[in-house]
């Protein structure tokens, strides 16, 4: 379960090869960052560069409580920048998606020192962080900055109505649930609620996002809205992949654990995303057909 409003850690706890820092992207306060991995020099590989953004439904969560899925995507290959953007309530939509979209964008600058010449640029989150990935990948597509090679959505928080099957199978819904509490703060001005930024869920034009990784759980509260999703990218010809991975995950609380998390879906889940990170890096820069990421449901 998300932890209370603007929680923080006081000492964070740094994971091997992961060092914190602080970055200015032209924003009131500079943005607080954790870099997972180095850049491989010399050896001729491709090495993908990751934008990462915690879940805590907009109103909770820090690096943290994100090292458990900044270390899967580490672990996939990638250098990951794991981004400590602003929480609601008091910063509310569209402050934490401006913060993203700047720190993509001051990661796409800073990708050959980050990660290497020639480092493909990502843009992954679970949870409401999957929500702002899905946000700044419009983004990046409205305003043509940056390229982007692939987004990832984890556990993705789309649908502020919460009435989705899976929604009632996990007994939470609109009474006294955390997601719903974070969508009102997230969303506290009315006209946000229209705001394909703020849910990327409605947005009526999805064609010419990036290849798209997806990945739910049967288990997962948000299972449905994120195949629901990931069922429009493909119409909008977007490449998708969509897994469901096999239960018990303990999503999406167990994607925030930060003493780290356990299971068997961790193995699954991080084989999925070498696999599409590896693709994604080696596409032809003709555009790809649809079917060359089909839906598919884990094993």
């Amino acid at each position: 379960m998300p932890r209370s409003p603007q929680s923080r850690s006081a000492t964070p706890t740094l994971l091997p090869h992961a060092t914190d820092s602080r970055i200015d992207v032209g924003l009131p306060a500079p943005l607080g960052v954790r870099i997972y991995g180095q850049r491989r020099a010399g050896n001729g590989l491709v090495v993908p560069l990751i934008v990462h953004l915690h879940g805590g439904a907009f109103v909770s969560g820090s690096l943290d409580s994100g090292a458990t899925v900044a270390r899967l995507l580490a672990d996939a290959g990638a250098v990951v920048v794991s981004v400590d953007y602003p929480l609601a309530p008091a910063n509310p939509f569209p402050a934490a998606v401006d913060a993203a979209y700047a720190a993509l964008q001051w990661a796409y600058r800073k990708r050959a020192k980050l990660a290497g010449q020639g480092a493909r640029v990502f843009v992954a989150g679970e949870e409401a962080g999957a929500n702002l990935t899905a946000a700044a990948a419009l983004m990046a597509r409205d305003r043509h900055l940056p390229p982007l090679a692939g987004q990832i959505l984890i556990s993705p928080m789309l649908d502020p109505c919460l009435g989705t099957a899976s929604l009632r199978r996990s007994n939470q819904g609109p009474a006294d649930c955390p997601l719903a509490a974070g969508w009102c703060q997230y969303l506290r001005e009315p006209a946000a609620a229209e705001h394909p930024y703020a849910i990327p869920g409605r947005s009526m034009r999805l064609a010419g996002l990036p290849p798209t990784l997806l990945l739910t759980a049967d288990d997962d509260p948000l299972r449905d809205e994120a195949l629901a999703y990931a069922g429009r990218l493909n119409e909008a010809n977007v490449p998708v992949s969509a897994s469901v991975l096999p239960g018990p995950t303990g999503w999406p609380a167990a994607l925030q654990a930060v003493a780290g998390a356990e299971g068997p879906w961790i193995e699954e889940a991080g084989t999925r995303l070498a696999a599409f990170l590896a693709q994604a890096c080696h596409r032809e820069a003709t555009d790809p057909e649809p079917n060359d990421f089909p839906l598919r449901k884990g094993c």
